[in-house]
């Protein structure tokens, strides 16, 4: 684990973190190539460790999600000799993540200004629900609340009196991926000034960050946008679509593709209503009628098909056994294979980034880090990282 391979080789982080938020950011620099210490309670660890079913023999589904590439180590931050293991970690770290509810780590005597002292070009992650300042700062936030509490589930269900969660916890890794990038940019930082700083982010932040032309939407136009099933609100026709057994989803993005559509199909792309996209819009029901006649004709398959060769985008719905099952999900490095310390050899979805030399002999030669660590049993490097703090 101390050699590993990637952008952020060398770079040492302490993960405090619990649950999905700040683990998920911590994977993401493991992914890179950064050591990742995790900082765990004693006894217990994380709280994800328990959180199941399912498990597989004692360990958490949930915790294997996002904790591979890096190491334990149980320290209790209130007694006197793990506090001084915990301090000589900060002075050698380059980043800390820490998703406590705010005021928590000053409690424990690790304020800004005390964590500033023992190193000063530490960068700190610190991630809450709803922001550390402001009217409700420092209220507790869990993904499901935050979902609801920053609009995504007004935007997701079949209409505006169903709302619905995000079938994963995307405020939590939302928020990890945001403070994963706010942590890069801060150590870029450093490399021209030499001094660290504090990065923030919030469950709240991370979906507010990603509401895109739903946001402007309000913002800008005064329209509040409503969860409306499974059809695009500003474009048409672009959703899911029943077929003579099953459903396929098409992208029709374009008055081109409009065109190839309608073409494809023996359809007329200048029919009264229909002919421009906030037509097809504005007669919603109408088109999908229109569409699904039409594609009762197909099988799934055959209909796909007819899809590409009319070159319209267009797709399945998988469920997760089928995805993971689908070669090209492992042609990108989706999944990788891990050797974990009590269950043995297990496979994981892998990181979403591959990165390529463009100089290479023959063109691009891909450097992505193919070795990756499983998720640490709890205390299970202490014995390694106590011998490089004195080494």
């Amino acid at each position: 684990m101390s050699a590993g391979t990637g952008p952020l080789a060398g770079y040492v982080v302490l993960d405090l973190t619990r649950a999905l938020a700040g683990p998920h950011a911590g994977m993401m620099l493991g992914d890179l190539g950064a050591r990742v210490i995790k900082v765990e309670q004693p006894g217990t660890g994380d709280d994800t460790r328990g959180w199941g079913p399912p498990f597989v023999g004692s360990e958490s589904t949930y915790f294997l999600s996002c904790n591979r590439n890096k190491q334990s180590i149980a320290l209790d931050l209130k007694n006197g000799q793990d506090r001084e293991t915990f301090e000589a970690l900060v002075a050698r770290a380059d980043v800390l993540l820490e998703n406590f509810r705010t005021g928590v780590l000053d409690r424990l005597g690790f304020s800004t200004a005390r964590l500033r002292e023992l190193n000063p070009r530490l960068v700190v992650l610190s991630i809450t629900g709803f922001g550390h300042d402001g009217p409700e700062g420092g209220r507790a936030g869990y993904d499901q609340i935050a979902q609801g509490e920053a609009g995504l589930m007004s935007l997701t269900g079949s209409g505006p009196d169903d709302p619905q969660r995000v079938g994963v916890p995307i405020g939590d890794l939302l928020a990890g991926m945001y403070g994963a990038f706010g942590v890069v940019s801060a150590l870029l930082e450093r490399e021209r000034t030499g001094r660290g700083q504090v990065v923030r982010t919030s469950l709240l932040a991370g979906i507010v960050g990603v509401h895109a032309f739903q946001g402007t939407r309000w913002t800008v136009a005064g329209e509040v946008g409503r969860a409306q099933g499974n059809h695009h609100p500003s474009i048409a026709p672009y959703g899911l679509f029943r077929c003579k057994d099953g459903h396929v989803q098409i992208a029709v993005g374009s008055e081109s593709l409009w065109q190839r559509f309608c073409a494809g199909f023996g359809l007329d792309p200048r029919e009264p209503g229909l002919a421009l996209n906030a037509d097809r819009v504005a007669a919603g029901p109408r088109l999908v009628e229109r569409i699904e006649a039409v594609f009762a004709a197909y099988a799934a398959e055959e209909l796909l098909e007819r899809l590409s060769k009319a070159g319209v985008p267009a797709g399945r719905v998988r469920n997760l056994q089928e995805v993971y099952d689908w070669p090209q999900t492992r042609s990108q490095g989706l999944l990788v294979d891990v050797e974990h310390e009590s269950l043995g050899p297990l496979t994981l979805p892998g990181p979403p980034l591959r990165f390529f030399d463009p100089a290479g002999p023959d063109g691009e030669v891909e450097t992505t880090r193919t070795e990756h660590a499983a998720p640490p049993v709890l205390n299970a490097d202490e014995e390694e990282i106590r011998r490089w703090l004195t080494g």
